[in-house]
């Protein structure tokens, strides 16, 4: 794509960065295929070649968003479906998230929208938070209908997705070392998470079973928290920085006082934030040499088991299990057979989602942003996935567990809670008869 910049635009390290992107274009239009606006909408302008241009015009014209500009780049899921079917390599991830950041610095959003974003940055980071949040949701939920459209059905959404019931917080969130059984062959640190703690404890208690019965030391190290992706995602750059520079200081802190051979994250929305630190903090000089050094130490949990040698103490009886490979895992982290090949191994009958490449509609807090779309894309997913008639669904990502479960009586589980099934630990809470964890 040919650009039009000044030398003195490409003097910001930013625009030249843009201008890079843009160049790889090549006007091709093979994204169109595989991104969920456009097969929903049919609309250029809500394609990722449609966005670029978009993006290219402001940028080249030295502009502030405007509405049509905020409008489409709004409904971006950023699910990265582009970036593995773009032949040309075009770094759309990072081209986005600097428009959305120029949005947040340069547009002047309507006074309800400025409101449930605040609400929103506020509150799901920060797990004491979230959980007081979300006791008073619960009490609401049942008269979510009543809000209608309000603020375009966002308020009707935020009830609507509140879990019935919240699990008491578990101790495996707290900061502190769980020993591996036998000999010790790795030590970790183990990033908790902010949503998840809150919404699912039992996945960060799963994961620390399972690798300590493989001879992993877990940690999770005091003053690590939000990996910052909702914030960075909402384009307020400047708050995710801040809490990727809390999470690389306790992470440094634990990899100076006793070594550490990964950072493990079991949510692939944070995997794809945390793996992308280096970039995040490149102009910082204090950070920058240390983010790039955690985050190539970086890993999904199923990459961590690849490496562990699983083994297998009891046959699963969980049935057909349908894989949903998160968008953040497939497209984010290229991490595309290794789940399903893990939970094959544990002796899982395992089955693919139909279409599986297409976003579920959750993408961070997009099903509250944009809960009209979320909807109709939360529907065709579940669509593809009941015609594969499974008996569980599994998958590596805590939003679309949320999402997925709010729409259909089928147990959404985490692909480790299987795994530690299947190696010796408990049966997932969410496949007991009288499980109340329906979202």
């Amino acid at each position: 794509m040919q650009t039009h910049f000044s030398l003195a635009q490409l003097a910001d390290p930013t625009i030249a960065e843009a201008e890079g992107i843009l160049r790889n274009c090549v006007h091709c239009g093979f994204c169109t295929a595989t991104c969920p606006t456009y097969v929903l909408l049919g609309d250029e302008l809500d394609s990722p070649r449609g966005r670029i241009y978009l993006i290219k015009d402001m940028l080249e014209n030295d502009r502030p968003a405007n509405a049509n500009v905020v409008k489409h780049i709004d409904r971006c899921l950023s699910c990265l479906a582009c970036t593995t079917t773009c032949p040309s390599g075009v770094d759309y991830m990072h081209l986005v998230d600097g428009a959305r950041a120029r949005i947040e610095k340069t547009y002047t959003r309507p006074l309800a929208d400025r409101w449930f974003r605040a609400l929103l940055a506020a509150l799901l980071p920060y797990p004491k938070r979230f959980r007081v949040a979300l006791l008073g949701a619960a009490m609401v939920r049942p008269f979510a209908g009543l809000f209608g459209m309000a603020m375009g059905g966002r308020i009707a959404a935020m009830f609507r997705l509140a879990p019935r019931y919240l699990s008491p917080p578990d101790d495996s969130d707290r900061p502190g070392s769980s020993l591996a059984a036998g000999a010790r062959v790795k030590r970790v640190a183990l990033l908790t998470g902010c949503a998840q703690p809150v919404l699912r404890p039992e996945i960060n208690a799963a994961t620390i079973r399972l690798l300590t019965r493989h001879g992993v030391e877990v940690v999770v190290a005091e003053g690590a928290g939000c990996c910052g992706a909702l914030s960075h995602h909402m384009g307020k750059e400047a708050a995710a920085a801040d809490m990727a520079r809390a999470n690389v200081d306790a992470w440094w802190q634990l990899k100076l006082t006793g070594g550490l051979d990964a950072i493990v994250i079991n949510a692939s929305g944070c995997g794809t934030t945390v793996k992308d630190y280096a970039h995040m903090l490149a102009s910082d000089p204090d950070y920058a040499d240390k983010a790039a050094e955690l985050a190539a130490m970086t890993v999904d949990v199923t990459e961590l088991c690849a490496d562990l040698d699983l083994t297998v103490a009891k046959p699963p009886e969980a049935g057909r299990v349908t894989y949903h490979s998160a968008c953040s895992m497939q497209h984010g982290q290229k991490i595309t057979q290794l789940p399903k090949q893990l939970l094959t191994q544990a002796g899982f009958a395992v089955a693919e989602v139909p279409e599986g490449h297409l976003c579920c509609g959750s993408a961070g807090t997009y099903n509250l942003l944009q809960p009209q779309l979320a909807e109709r894309l939360k529907a065709r997913k579940l669509g593809h996935i009941a015609s594969t008639h499974p008996d569980v669904i599994a998958t590596g990502n805590i939003g679309c567990m949320m999402q997925l479960g709010s729409g259909t009586d089928v147990p959404v589980v985490h692909t480790v809670e299987l795994l530690d099934w299947a190696s010796g630990g408990p049966k997932p809470a969410a496949l007991e008869p009288d499980s109340m964890r329906a979202s």
